[in-house]
């Protein structure tokens, strides 16, 4: 013990152990809002695709599109945004990454879209990616791109 100091070692340690509780609590409160800024609670409540927006909605909805449609868009909503921040769309061709797409969150319930203009022999499985601010997939889906069908 040093002159001067009338506290005893059980009494530094206890203020030593508060100290750091309320430095754990303290960062604890920092991690979670830091996470919710970033989006930690970003939701993707609706993902469609479809053939067009009229009125910032969906049209022509579907999992099943022919090459006949040159265009096919990806529908989100997504809530839960504390701030500003951005999302992603990521359009694949089997495993192959075609289009990403970066899309701007401007409130906590939020519409919007990308879209992909389609070539004929793109047939298959296409899925998109929804990323958040991370990085990390929010949600996935998939739709297929049919070849015309033949006349009969």
């Amino acid at each position: 013990m040093t002159a001067g100091r009338a506290c005893s070692s059980d009494q530094e340690r206890e203020v030593d152990m508060r100290s750091l509780l309320v430095l754990a609590a303290v960062l604890t409160v920092a991690a979670a809002v830091s996470t919710s800024a970033r989006g930690g609670d970003l939701t993707v409540e609706t993902m469609i695709f479809c053939t067009g927006i009229e009125g910032r909605m969906p049209v022509g909805e579907s999992t099943q599109f022919f090459e006949s449609a040159e265009r096919i868009y990806c529908f989100t909503r997504i809530t839960g945004a504390a701030d500003t921040l951005e999302v992603t769309h990521v359009w694949f061709h089997g495993d192959e990454e075609k289009a990403r797409v970066p899309l701007t969150i401007k409130s906590a319930s939020w519409r919007t879209w990308s879209s992909k203009k389609m070539l004929p022999g793109w047939s298959g499985v296409w899925r998109v990616d929804v990323l958040g601010p991370d990085g990390a997939v929010l949600l996935s889906r998939e739709f297929v791109y049919k070849p015309v069908r033949e006349e009969e």
